[in-house]
């Protein structure tokens, strides 16, 4: 069973540190089905995995972290919306299937039509290709990055919320130019309801994980 919980506004580093505690948690654990939800959001902030490649940051002005998971340079910042799911897991390409399914269909409740590009057959030791995420045509919406550690895989999602012309600037978020990113307020017009989606996108995760 999944526990949730909203960190709220957190720093990046001070929410790495307590992801890899509840890791500790989860694995002594007897549990296959024990594990947390993790919602937060974070100050701007650039991190690079472990794909990174030079050029990806070039006039970035803020923090820069550099961290575990796969993939490259990723923006997180208060406009978005970010998911940690720690628990444990058999199949990378699976897990990361589903969370990009229920992203999908929490946006389709906003009349939104995304894909995701994680592959179907995917080693268990090797990082998703560099078009893991949620797509709107060809803008991305959500960036997907995950750790995993003895077979628990933390870090996660970042949903775009918030239309934030800041955001992204200075970089190529996961290797791709700034304009492909797209929040969600841009895609419907409006403001976006941060609890409302985050209830949506809670309960679409608990189903699937």
């Amino acid at each position: 069973m999944l526990k949730f919980d909203d960190w709220g506004m957190i720093d990046y580093q001070q929410a790495l540190e307590k992801q890899l505690e509840k890791v500790n948690e989860v694995s002594e654990s007897q549990s296959e089905d024990f594990g947390f939800l993790i919602f937060c959001t974070h100050p701007a902030v650039v991190t690079l995995g472990r794909k990174t490649q030079s050029g990806d940051v070039f006039g970035w002005k803020g923090p820069i972290i550099e961290i575990s998971r796969g993939g490259r340079a990723t923006y997180h910042g208060p406009s978005q919306l970010v998911v940690y799911p720690i628990l444990k897991i058999k199949d990378i390409g699976k897990y990361l299937r589903n969370l990009e399914d229920a992203i999908i269909a929490t946006l389709r409740d906003y009349a939104v039509d995304a894909v995701g590009k994680t592959p179907q057959k995917k080693s268990d030791t090797e990082d998703a290709n560099e078009e893991t995420g949620v797509w709107v045509g060809k803008q991305k919406i959500a960036s997907l990055g995950i750790g995993v550690k003895k077979w628990i895989t933390y870090h996660g999602a970042a949903i775009n919320l918030d239309e934030d012309p800041q955001a992204f600037t200075g970089m190529k978020p996961c290797g791709f130019n700034s304009e492909t990113m797209v929040s969600l307020e841009k895609l419907t017009g409006r403001k976006i309801d941060r609890q409302e989606f985050s209830d949506k996108l809670k309960q679409r995760l608990l189903d699937v994980l």
